[in-house]
């Protein structure tokens, strides 16, 4: 096999990748569930340990599936498949490949939920426009629609439907397109809130919130909670990185600087939504601490209904927002669609991802009725759609992260890392390969542990 392309098709320029790896970090990690996670565990303090753990584990680990992904060039099981050939370790390390590709499904089937509320309400907002009435109770509006099992599953299946229609495209057509314009569009929205929010009189509050510690908040729980948000939102874990990775030019592109520009844009986006949600927040009066999932679906319609052009403002947030939470989705269903490709030879990558999605939406029917019908049903102390969660994102994540720092830092062959890392200097690589063999391991295993204890 040619190792300078994917038959899967390639990314057009770096910038195209760093587009479209961005897509898959910047997502409802950052602009819906970092602000929850933030006000539920105490805020500046969260915030730091965070990006602690973007630092020491989240960015070596993004660099290391890049470039595993760039050497192999097929999806992730294959890819482990031969790299564990060529570099003379136990084929079992493809069972990396098949927890990233298990995780990103169980990922999609209650992400796809949540995302089909942004389309709710980006609907809502487009009635609006129409004439239609006004949000004037955010709680009960929201409350209403976690209750209809019917009106989320229709969103659901709308979202699950739009991710297909990207990913049955392939890279080029399917992929970039989406990623090229509504990116940028975001992060522009994401500024003008935070302009907004600074005329609320309260962004000193929220940046204080944001950015002021208090580590008398801080738990073992804290350092799980921060440890699972660098997973998810750098899309770490679940092998979409390594798939994006696989389709990464290798003439011109530095991994560690492409890896470094997707972190930084990430974290960006998280606390600049941060900086736009929290001072809306704080205006009304509502304490922040203990939003919950709900924060952005109760609290900014409130600010949406007073501030001027307040429904258009409303209308771009949830429609970009569910954006956001689309160039996401379509790297969760592009390693599980890869690999039926190469496996069973389909011809047809439409049948591939539908296939895929079909059974992801299936799953997420669980997190909807877990919402409502089932909203009684228990385990391990949690409902469906959070056990979901846990199990995927709480245990599959950074168990996947942590064989992939075991096997880029132990198990691959040097010569292949040093290849791949070609332009990095030698002080700087010795740096990377330490923290994969020592750091980033140990920090996972302590998170992993905690989770089962």
């Amino acid at each position: 096999m040619d190792k300078t392309t994917s038959i899967h098709g390639m990314w057009s320029s770096r910038l195209m990748f760093i587009l479209a790896a961005t897509g898959s970090a910047v997502g409802l990690g950052n602009i819906w569930r970092f602000p929850y996670m933030t006000s539920d565990n105490g805020g500046g303090a969260f915030v730091l340990v965070y990006l602690g753990c973007i630092l020491l584990v989240g960015l070596p680990i993004l660099m290391a599936e890049i470039l595993i992904g760039r050497h192999g060039r097929v999806s992730p099981i294959n890819t482990f498949r031969k790299l564990a050939r060529e570099s003379g370790v136990s084929r079992h390390w493809v069972a990396i490949g098949w927890i990233g590709i298990v995780a990103g499904i169980l990922i999609l089937s209650f992400y796809s939920v949540v995302a089909g509320w942004t389309l709710h309400y980006a609907f809502l907002y487009v009635k609006q426009l129409a004439g239609g009435a006004a949000i004037t109770d955010p709680g009960a509006t929201f409350a209403a629609l976690l209750a209809d099992p019917l009106e989320l599953t229709f969103w659901h299946a709308l979202f699950m439907l739009l991710t297909v229609a990207v990913v049955a495209l392939g890279v080029e057509k399917g992929l970039e397109r989406a990623v090229r314009f509504l990116m940028p569009a975001l992060f522009l929205l994401l500024m003008m809130l935070v302009v907004y929010g600074m005329t609320t009189g309260f962004m000193g509050q929220a940046a204080a919130f944001l950015f002021k510690p208090d580590w008398t908040v801080i738990t073992g729980g804290t350092f799980l909670s921060a440890m699972g948000q660098a997973f998810f939102t750098l899309s770490l874990g679940m092998c979409t990185m390594m798939t994006y990775g696989a389709y990464l030019p290798r003439e011109g592109v530095s991994i560690g600087r492409v890896g470094i520009a997707v972190a930084l844009t990430d974290t960006s986006v998280a606390l600049l939504a941060g900086l736009a949600i929290f001072p809306i927040v704080l205006s009304f009066g509502i304490d922040p601490a203990g939003g919950g999932p709900g924060l952005i679906f109760t609290s900014l319609p409130l600010a949406f209904e007073t501030m001027p052009f307040g429904i258009v403002y409303g209308l771009a947030f949830f429609g970009l927002l569910a954006v956001a939470a689309w160039t996401s989705s379509i790297s969760l269903l592009e390693p599980a669609t890869a690999f039926l490709v190469e496996r069973f030879g389909m011809a047809s990558r439409k049948r591939a991802a539908l296939g895929i999605a079909g059974l992801s939406w299936l799953l997420g029917l669980l997190s909807v009725l877990s919402l409502n019908l089932w909203s009684g049903v228990r385990i391990l102390d949690r409902d469906i759609m959070t056990f979901i969660e846990f199990i995927a994102n709480d245990l599959m994540l950074p168990l996947g992260g942590l064989l992939i720092a075991l096997f880029a830092g132990w198990a691959l062959n040097r010569t292949i890392l040093r290849e791949q890392l070609s332009d990095m200097p030698p002080v700087l690589f010795t740096t990377w390969r330490w923290l994969m063999r020592v750091v980033a391991p140990a920090l996972v295993l302590i998170v992993l542990v905690r989770a089962v204890v």
